[in-house]
């Protein structure tokens, strides 16, 4: 009997409402579209409602005067509110990055000194953790604002070093170290004593790699730039040609067409979209060839290609003046560099200016020409230290104690001393458990600076809630405000996510 012939199998293409990948896109398309209505939406009734509350949204107070004195910063009369943010801006930044440093050598000491084998050291250290920790912040910001403004009145001759250095109830004043009219052209010097002594060091290690004896590479390399230095204080001037330079790079700057760095922007905008989508492409590539790609991939190429095209047309149609605040700002900043590097300044690079007490009227009071110091900012400056310091030391203990014993083991038994054994072998595997966590209280070091104003320091929140009690514009400010210390967040999680990525230990 004649065997019979298999049947064929016919596959019919599903109907486009039934079919998996048709229904999938449709699903995403749709819940963005909803998302966009959504959001306009609720904008639209929140704008309604605020325009007929009769609540101001607009950002006009940055160019009028709010009429305000501010205690301390860069400018305590700012004729604009703009101007009066921007200080209150540089106050909270100078507090939160002084902060940072001084925050993280304490910590780290006091950590250390909780790991020590000296019972007092260790007590001491002990103590102070558990004491600032569970203090709240607030409450150690008041009492230090307290002590400092029950010191002495400041006078002519107010200690306790007259002239150097003055304590009183108007706060701290110190001698300031400024840079000079030779500055600029000394860091060029600075510039190639480190391209030096970052080759000496390397070199230094390779013979010590080489040769087993200690060649002190980290030594030699500041030394170099120490003398380096001190060669630069004198010939600094040699490099006054750098101006010219500059000079004429703010004229070539000045002399190109708008419309030519408005498409090269258009073609940016275009050229970022292809370059991530060839680099995703590339990750999606095996031995074998591209991998099969899936709806979520051809999503996210879809969405960056669409992304580089609108961000195209934004700057090419919806924000043609860009390409002429570019020129102006890049000619602008040539500029300036170019009368900072210029020729004629001579002088000393660095120069530092005494403290002084001056007398305007019945009362005295610290001259400009001292570095001050507020009642306001030592308190919460001492406030935020202290209380960050302590979480830090116990990240420190933590990281140090999440090294395998056999690491201080192994180093010691090597004749290492504790503080070569700590700084080559257990710190560099602690700091990879220690840096995230360090992270999260730089951040809130940070944050926490907004606590001044209970003391009445200048710091964005308090120069903020200022110029909105003057002009009314509460909503603006919060906004302003927000996006200041999002800004500041992101700008630590970068930095702190730059070096975590660089001290993991790489896997196969």
């Amino acid at each position: 009997m004649a065997s019979s012939a298999p049947p064929s199998i016919h596959h019919e293409r599903p109907p486009f409402y039934r079919d998996v990948t048709v229904v999938k896109w449709a699903v995403q398309v749709l819940a963005l579209m909803l998302t966009i209505g959504a959001l306009w939406f609720l904008a639209k009734q929140a704008g309604d409602n605020l325009r007929a509350s009769n609540v101001p949204t607009d950002y006009n107070f940055l160019s009028v005067n709010p009429g305000i004195d501010l205690s301390s910063g860069i400018d305590t009369d700012p004729d604009t509110g703009g101007r009066a943010l921007w200080v209150g801006m540089v106050n909270t930044l100078r507090m939160a990055i002084a902060g940072i440093f001084v925050a993280t050598i304490v910590g780290v000491l006091v950590g250390l000194a909780r790991l020590s084998n000296n019972w007092l050291l260790r007590k001491l250290g002990t103590v102070f953790v558990e004491t600032l920790r569970n203090v709240p912040l607030l409450v150690q910001i008041l009492f230090y604002g307290a002590i400092f403004a029950s010191l002495d009145r400041v006078s002519m001759d107010v200690g306790p070093i007259n002239g150097w250095f003055h304590l009183s109830n108007k706060g701290l004043s110190m001698p300031r170290v400024h840079i000079a009219d030779g500055f600029y052209q000394w860091m060029i010097v600075i510039g190639i004593g480190l391209f030096a002594a970052n080759f000496l060091r390397k070199r230094r290690i390779a013979e010590q790699d080489l040769s087993g004896e200690e060649t002190y590479p980290i030594l030699s390399a500041f030394g170099l730039i120490v003398v380096i230095g001190i060669l630069g204080w004198f010939v600094h001037p040699i490099f006054g040609f750098v101006g010219n330079i500059f000079s004429s790079l703010s004229s070539a700057v000045s002399a190109i067409p708008e419309g030519a760095v408005q498409v090269l922007i258009a073609f940016l905008s275009v050229g970022l979209s292809v370059y991530w989508i060839r680099g995703f492409l590339k990750s999606r590539r095996t031995p074998a060839g591209l991998a099969k790609l899936t709806d979520d991939d051809y999503f996210r190429m879809i969405f960056a290609a669409t992304g580089g095209v609108l961000g195209a047309v934004f700057f090419l149609v919806l924000w043609p003046g860009l390409s002429s605040w570019i020129i102006n700002s890049g000619s602008d900043l040539f500029e300036v560099l170019s009368n900072k590097f210029g020729n004629g300044r001579s002088g000393r690079p660095i120069d530092v200016a005494l403290p002084e007490v001056v007398q305007i009227g019945k009362f005295p009071n610290y001259g400009p020409s001292g570095l001050n110091f507020s009642i306001g900012f030592a308190a919460v400056f001492f406030g935020v230290v202290f209380y960050t310091s302590a979480f830090i030391a116990e990240i420190v203990r933590g990281g140090i104690l999440a090294v395998p014993k056999g690491q201080t083991e192994a180093a010691a038994a090597l004749g290492l001393r504790r503080s070569i054994a700590l700084r080559r072998v257990i710190i560099p595997q602690a700091a990879r458990v220690m840096l995230p966590p360090l992270g999260n209280q730089y951040l809130n070091l940070t944050k926490n600076t907004s606590l001044a104003i209970a003391v009445g320091y200048s710091d964005i929140v308090q120069v903020g809630q200022t110029v909105y009690n003057q002009t009314g514009k509460t909503l603006p400010v919060v906004s302003i405000w927000m996006f200041f210390y999002l800004s500041c967040s992101l700008s630590i999680s970068v930095v702190v996510n730059f070096f975590n990525v660089r001290m993991r230990i790489v896997e196969r």
